[in-house]
């Protein structure tokens, strides 16, 4: 998206028009979680194995091997948490790496957890025509479609990078929900151009993202500045804060990020740390989706 060299001359009718076309709607915020549960969990994977370089346009080997890291090593580690704790999640997967390696794809789903939208080959939308972003949606939907034997019904764009168009088109397809944006800390309806979509957001925000803490690039220059104790401290905390308040704690990691030896273990720690609550219920986000919208005060 093309930044404006003068922002401050922006007409008060562009910035509104710029403001309002996606907008957080309706506050989803349900009394309680299925089972009466106090405070819900959505744990969230996001697989961008090779694609987060192909994605940008590289095809650096090391690269790339550091994304079939997150394929061979992650992920099964992920899934072996996942099963042990006896609990569901939400990975979601460009098409690409759908393609190829549909049986990892194959096996998420045969463990019961929910497999989402992640854009075709991890490309940041916002950088897309409506045209182009479209068909690569559309493209993305049918190979998860074809590889898992049933339609996504939720979008999360990559990098959390949304073009103008993203959720005319989220909503256009019939998605159920999108989790891009970070209007909240609860879910809510979004808003286009001030009309409600229908779609529920179950929103991120960077600080619940393992990526943000502990990601490693040369360009931009970035190295891991906090170390996973310091890290599940903050998750930990805002775990809290959500049961505290019988709301929603929503989590982003990645395996290429979170499946090392030496991390893996805030993954099953925070789980342990909500499952001692007692009064907790896990979810994809999918079901928080339709919990959240079909349980909420009006």
């Amino acid at each position: 998206m093309t930044r404006r060299t003068e922002p401050w001359n922006t007409s008060e009718e562009d910035w509104r028009k710029l403001v309002g076309r996606v907008r957080a709607g309706r506050a989803l915020r349900p009394l309680s979680w299925p089972n009466g549960a106090r405070c819900g969990v959505a744990l969230s994977f996001d697989c961008d194995h090779e694609t987060y370089e192909l994605g940008s346009g590289g095809a650096a080997i090391g690269r790339l091997a550091w994304g079939e890291f997150g394929r061979r090593v992650g992920v099964p580690r992920i899934l072996d948490v996942l099963e042990r704790n006896g609990i569901v999640a939400s990975f979601f997967m460009p098409a690409v790496c759908a393609l190829i390696d549909p049986d990892e794809t194959r096996r998420i789903v045969s463990a019961g957890h929910e497999v989402g939208l992640h854009g075709w080959i991890h490309e940041n939308n916002s950088l897309l025509d409506e045209k182009t972003e479209r068909e690569l949606i559309l493209r993305a939907r049918d190979v998860l479609e074809q590889v898992t034997g049933a339609a996504p019904i939720g979008f999360r764009s990559a990098n959390w990078d949304l073009s103008p168009h993203t959720i005319a088109i989220v909503a256009e397809l019939g998605l159920a929900y999108d989790s891009s944006l970070m209007a909240d800390e609860a879910c809510y309806e979004l808003l286009l151009d001030g009309r409600p979509t229908g779609v529920v957001e179950v929103p991120v925000e960077w600080l619940r993202d393992d990526a943000v803490y502990l990601m490693f690039n040369r360009e931009p220059a970035t190295r891991p500045w906090l170390t996973p104790d310091e890290v599940f401290t903050i998750f930990r905390r805002e775990f809290d804060a959500a049961y505290n308040e019988g709301g929603l704690f929503q989590l982003v990691m990645h395996p290429f990020i979170i499946g090392y030896r030496s991390r893996i273990w805030v993954l099953d720690k925070i789980i342990e740390h909500a499952k001692g609550k007692g009064d907790v219920w896990f979810g994809t986000h999918a079901e928080v989706a339709a919990w959240a919208r079909d349980n909420s005060p009006d």
